[in-house]
């Protein structure tokens, strides 16, 4: 198991985002192209368990982690 720093809030507003969107919105990844590999790669966590779909929808409260970095979604 590996240590966790601190959990991130970061604010997605009214409406749901996209697991994909929000990795690039989170500032956790910089490409389309490597949030696609990440995700497939089984690299992505949703509330401690593995996500590969990348047009997941996530909700305030969410909990994304990508290596060791963990945010949460919050509105």
């Amino acid at each position: 198991m590996t240590k966790q720093g601190p959990v991130e809030d970061v604010p997605i507003g009214e409406e749901g985002i996209r697991l994909g969107q929000f990795l690039k919105f989170a500032g956790l990844l910089d490409s389309g192209g490597d949030v696609k590999e990440a995700i497939i790669d089984g690299y992505v966590r949703v509330n401690g368990e593995v996500d590969r779909r990348r047009g997941r929808q996530l909700q305030a409260g969410d909990l994304v982690t990508f290596e060791g970095r963990t945010v949460r979604v919050s509105q």
